[in-house]
């Protein structure tokens, strides 16, 4: 990939507060973009197509899968899910940083893809108030519940293959620690050697000179 941006990547167990979080952090950084994903699932009532997800059929995403388009890609519950790369890329282009929210599985292939992603997972402060949480949804039953529970706590195993941990106890808390890790992540030494090289370069030669 052309990268000319930054690549936040957020996961966090059904239940913790991430999308919630991710659409304060886009309301607070214009110069912030979500990624919009495929998917082969039906739209559900209210949604629209380039919104919360591209609707693709199944044919036209194993072919994207084929030719290598997506950056990462998952089947969830007999659907497909992915993040294209062009459109990553097209973001870039136009000077946004890119946000994408993913499980798991997802960002353990953009790890292999783009090594310098900066991934943050979102823990609940305890499984018990997890549990509070997704009943007070009010939507799910209670097996539904105890299978989310149980896929949640697969998915914190996993945290640690993350950069940055955050815990969503207290919303505002959270939301301003992930500020602060997009604030500091693009000072990181990698990336300013790379937009400074011109100015490390004449210090070296100087250096040299001087020698």
């Amino acid at each position: 990939m052309n990268v000319s941006g930054e690549l936040y990547l957020i996961a966090a167990p059904s239940g913790a507060g991430k999308t919630s979080l991710m659409k304060a952090l886009l309301e607070r950084n214009d110069h912030l973009a979500l990624s919009i994903s495929d998917t082969t699932r039906a739209p559900r009532r209210g949604e629209v197509d380039g919104e919360q997800y591209h609707f693709v059929d199944v044919e036209s995403f194993r072919r994207g899968i084929e030719a290598e388009q997506y950056l990462e890609h998952a089947e969830v519950y007999g659907n497909f899910y992915g993040t294209r790369k062009d459109r990553v890329e097209a973001l870039w282009k136009h000077g946004r940083d890119v946000l994408l929210e993913i499980d798991v599985q997802g960002a353990e292939q953009v790890r292999r893809h783009f090594p310098e992603v900066c991934s943050i997972f979102i823990l609940p402060p305890s499984l018990e108030a997890l549990r509070q949480r997704l009943a007070q949804r009010g939507s799910d039953a209670s097996e539904v519940i105890e299978r989310r529970l149980g896929e949640a706590r697969r998915e914190i195993e996993a945290c640690n293959h993350f950069r940055w941990l955050v815990v969503n106890d207290d919303f505002d808390q959270a939301l301003n620690e992930l500020q602060a890790i997009m604030t500091a992540w693009p000072l990181r030494r990698e990336r300013q050697q790379s937009r400074l090289s011109g100015l490390l370069d004449e210090s070296a030669r100087r250096s040299t000179i001087g020698d």
